[in-house]
């Protein structure tokens, strides 16, 4: 078992490659515990396969990849550790109760989870349509709670916002701010700059490397500029410059 202090997520020298390409070059970096965590960059500078390394799923090449005190895709992180894909992960056939009903038996979670998990993503009254009945948010939602039915200790979430109406964002930030509150740990991606100020910290990615791992304010203090979006690209500039 982890110590409580040590970091939700720590990263050494991580590098993945596909066929010639390398997608990862020796990334280091750490994600605090109890709180959310901005992995920002454009679409294609490697979030996702980050994600994927810290999950457990990815194929590396070299370097270590702790979760919560463990190697990553060990199997005692399965019900610790909750992942959202890009992709609504359900199955179209099943209601949205019956989505997060079949997740919850496979974390051992009671019916009270279930209903707590949807009444959190705002799909109570959605709850007896099934999933190809959906919109594209509400699919969205209904994958997020079949992660929280699981109470994982550290939730990733690759762009779990793509898509959607300022409201249902504004919702969905309200909803991981409370559970950071109460001890969840979050990494959330996003390419949309604006989605920064919602986080406690930022990871800033491009082209495969970490440019900066910092809080918004030390982004801003760092760059000379108040607009996080503006403050990104003049980091790339100095990075370039130097």
């Amino acid at each position: 078992m982890s110590q409580p202090s040590a970091p939700a997520v720590q990263v050494r020298g991580l590098t993945v490659r596909r066929g010639k390409r390398q997608v990862l070059h020796q990334i280091s970096l750490t994600v605090p515990r109890g709180s959310i965590t901005g992995l920002l960059g454009p679409s294609g500078c490697g979030k996702t396969t980050l994600m994927r390394s810290i999950v457990g799923t990815q194929i590396v090449e070299s370097g270590d990849v702790q979760a919560l005190g463990l190697p990553a895709g060990a199997p005692a992180l399965r019900r610790r550790v909750g992942y959202v894909t890009q992709s609504p992960s359900i199955y179209s056939d099943l209601s949205v109760r019956e989505n997060v009903a079949y997740y919850a038996a496979l974390y051992g979670r009671d019916r009270d989870a279930v209903e707590t998990a949807i009444t959190a993503v705002g799909l109570g009254a959605h709850a007896q349509q099934r999933g190809d009945e959906l919109s594209g948010g509400q699919k969205t939602r209904v994958s997020l709670a079949c992660a929280l039915v699981a109470q994982p200790e550290l939730l990733i979430l690759d762009e779990p916002t793509v898509g959607l109406d300022p409201v249902l964002r504004v919702d969905l930030w309200k909803q991981f701010r409370e559970l950071a509150a109460a001890g969840t740990t979050l990494l959330v991606s996003s390419h949309v700059m604006d989605e920064a100020e919602h986080c406690d910290r930022l990871l800033l990615m491009r082209e495969g490397h970490v440019l900066s791992e910092s809080t918004p304010d030390e982004l801003r203090e760092r760059t000379g500029e108040q607009n996080l979006e503006r403050a990104f690209l003049a980091l790339i500039t100095m990075g370039t410059a130097s």
